[in-house]
């Protein structure tokens, strides 16, 4: 029992480091404080050594996304804040986010395709799946949407299963840490959204 918790947690510094930065970063999304920022930049540089180590491809390239869109994301949080300093979660209608849903889907079996193609991807139509809902999921949450959260969820479920088949058993335990925390920030940014439509 000793030997998988100290295997969920894992040995490796990079890792350790990564964990950490990575709960205070979401933690600090579903309190929609900017300060989630610092936190997000240095857990997404570690992240793209890791997933290059261990043939992943198109998470490893996500990385490089998430740290251009975070700088975007940072200007618009920036931007879009309450008087308190909380940022103010944007209305997304259906019909858009059916749009951006579409457009994954079309981008995942393209990169999957390309990844099975020409590289020695580990587990391409999977991975691929992951880095494409979570593109879509950063730039909505760049945005201050809700609907980030219910494409975190299921970044999360998928990316559990992945991480843990491929020997990362501490960013495994991650995901579900993230798990939790986006089903919390789905709660939060959905109360926030009801006080702003009821004052």
């Amino acid at each position: 029992m000793l030997d998988f918790l100290w295997g969920m947690v894992g040995s490796r510094p990079i890792e350790w480091i990564a964990v950490a930065c990575g709960v205070l970063n979401v933690s600090l999304i579903i309190r929609r404080s900017i300060w989630n920022y610092p936190f997000g930049f240095l857990v997404v540089t570690l992240y793209f050594f890791i997933f290059w180590e261990y043939r992943l491809y198109s998470d490893a390239l996500l990385q490089v996304y998430f740290f251009v869109i975070q700088i975007y994301g940072f200007y618009v949080w920036l931007n879009g804040r309450a008087p308190d300093g909380l940022v103010i979660v944007a209305p997304l209608g259906s019909g858009i986010f059916a749009l951006y849903l579409g457009a994954t889907a079309l981008v995942w079996l393209i990169v999957a395709s390309l990844m099975s193609t020409y590289t020695d991807a580990a587990a391409p139509y999977w991975d691929a799946a992951v880095a494409a809902l979570s593109v879509t999921a950063q730039f909505l949450l760049s945005r201050r949407h809700l609907q980030s959260w219910y494409l975190w969820i299921a970044v999360d479920v998928l990316a559990i299963g992945l991480f843990y088949t491929r020997g990362l058993e501490p960013t495994a335990a991650l995901y579900i840490v993230f798990l939790g925390l986006a089903i919390m920030g789905l709660i939060q940014w959905r109360r926030a959204t009801m006080q702003t439509f009821a004052s």
